[in-house]
């Protein structure tokens, strides 16, 4: 194993962890706030695989192809998984309103990591090498938070914004 692959794996299995325990406990949701990490992942994911000197192929396309469908597919999945809940007391930012996606949603990390592990052997025997750039993983992940975010965006009880007046169906909402 290479030095650049055994990072890549420490940094994906942290990332992953990471966001694995966000998604399973209630987060205070900032709707201004949920593009941040797609859009600071999808740059630097950007800049690093801008410096990768190796030749892109077509199973480098093909197989990146298939890993953008399924990431984008686990993201507008776990959108809308999502749950909301109102709380009474607002945090130091005055958000009153929670979100997560659970233990499923949790799950569909694990599915991810597997299938991009999947990908990454099988892409690797058929010359797609492209695959193991951290960049690559930063853009995935970008995607990913990006695809959940649309779905999130357009399923924010509205009229209750971070000041949390409820909508009238109680206070979990789907």
């Amino acid at each position: 194993m290479s030095v650049q692959l055994f990072a890549n794996v420490l940094i994906g299995l942290a990332l992953v962890a990471f966001l694995a325990y966000r998604q399973a406990t209630w987060q205070y949701l900032d709707p201004a706030r949920i593009w941040r990490m797609p859009l600071v992942m999808g740059a630097v994911g950007l800049v690093v695989l801008a410096q990768t000197k190796a030749a892109i192929t077509t199973a480098d396309i093909v197989f990146l192809g298939i890993e953008a469908l399924v990431t984008i597919a686990i993201g507008l999945t776990m959108g809308a998984i999502t749950r909301f809940r109102i709380v009474g007391t607002p945090d130091g930012r005055g958000r009153t309103m929670q979100s997560r996606t659970g233990w499923l949603g949790a799950s569909l990390w694990i599915v991810l990591i597997v299938v991009r592990i999947g990908l990454d052997v099988l892409g690797g025997h058929l010359g797609a090498h492209l695959l193991t750039s951290t960049g690559t993983i930063l853009l995935a992940l970008a995607l990913n938070r990006a695809a959940r975010a649309v779905v999130i965006d357009q399923r924010i009880p509205r009229g209750t914004g971070t000041t949390g007046a409820r909508d009238g169906r109680g206070m979990m909402v789907r």
